[in-house]
């Protein structure tokens, strides 16, 4: 699968052992891997100004749609349509493989930034560094019955409504408007309009869509079993482990679900090369709000890397 190269490069399909995975290619075949990770209820077009900017700048920039998003698909009907963090973890570096990429720097925000930490966290060797807002996103799926502050449990009601039957109707006929008003929660400042939610929510027309997403909130509210495969994974991610390449990490100063932290909090459990940002003006989707400070980071995080380059 290809096409006309646009600002997020030319879309192409790898295969993985689990997934038909589409991405988006840009930049020099030679330069450094850069992997963008996107979230829910988002897409790969979060990533639309930091391609070009980096592809610019030498890199080996791939964007791939996430299990259940856009033209990626599961290979077997059987397969388990998981959405837990250890599945998204894997994707990445079973991704990497179906391109024969060693390692990467991997940058990340919401799904895309737990998948990216997931990774660093269990294969180390094959991540150069990581730029994940909200930094340090492994979930402790045991402490999920600890309730939140109640501004915060209001601006996650998404996650309940998932958990029931209700909330798969709701999704399944829905996408795009529980899209609207999630970034609008998310991102207060952001002057998004119908273009830009009408072009994410075509990535959420896959046939998987809704089952990979009920399944990541259920798994981590411990309403739904993880599948079978990623059992190891997720007792290793249990033990909140460190991640010990360099990173850096984004908090928006105008996200409306997840408050800035300092440079001291947002360290915990990075025990590698080290730096945090918080950033102006930036609310949820941080890359798309603010494409500059993303595409800075992962410079940033590339020069931290640069003795794992060597």
């Amino acid at each position: 699968m290809t096409n006309t190269p646009g600002r997020l490069g030319t879309l192409r399909l790898t295969r993985s052992p689990v997934l038909d995975i589409a991405y988006f290619e840009a930049g020099e075949p030679n330069g450094v891997p850069v992997i963008l990770l996107h979230g829910f209820p988002y897409d790969v077009h979060s990533y639309v100004d930091v391609v070009p900017a980096l592809a610019t700048s030498g890199y080996r920039v791939l964007v791939p749609h996430l299990r259940g998003h856009g033209p990626t698909r599961f290979r077997d009907p059987a397969t388990p349509r998981s959405g837990q963090q250890a599945a998204l973890g894997r994707d990445v570096i079973e991704f990497m493989d179906a391109l024969g990429i060693t390692s990467a720097v991997l940058g990340g925000y919401d799904w895309g930034g737990r998948a990216a930490c997931v990774a660093a966290a269990l294969w180390p060797h094959r991540v150069l560094g990581i730029v994940s807002v909200n930094g340090y996103l492994i979930q402790d799926v045991s402490s999920s019955v600890e309730p939140l502050p109640p501004e915060r449990e209001a601006g996650f009601w998404y996650f309940y409504y998932f958990l029931t039957e209700r909330g798969r109707k709701g999704l399944t006929a829905n996408r795009r408007a529980i899209a609207e008003v999630i970034w609008r929660r998310n991102s207060p400042l952001w002057a998004f309009d119908d273009n830009d939610l009408n072009r994410a929510a075509e990535a959420f027309d896959n046939p998987d869509y809704v089952d990979v997403v009920l399944h990541s909130y259920r798994h981590r509210l411990g309403h739904a079993d993880g599948a079978e495969e990623y059992v190891a994974d997720e007792n290793f991610l249990a033990t909140i482990p460190p991640i010990t390449v360099p990173a850096v990490t984004l908090d928006g100063l105008n996200d409306g679900n997840f408050p800035a932290r300092d440079a001291h909090a947002a360290s915990e459990h990075f025990t590698g090369p080290f730096e945090h940002r918080q950033v102006p003006l930036a609310g949820h989707n941080l890359p798309q709000e603010r494409p500059a400070d993303f595409v800075d980071a992962i410079s940033t995080v590339t020069e931290l890397a640069k003795g794992r380059l060597a």
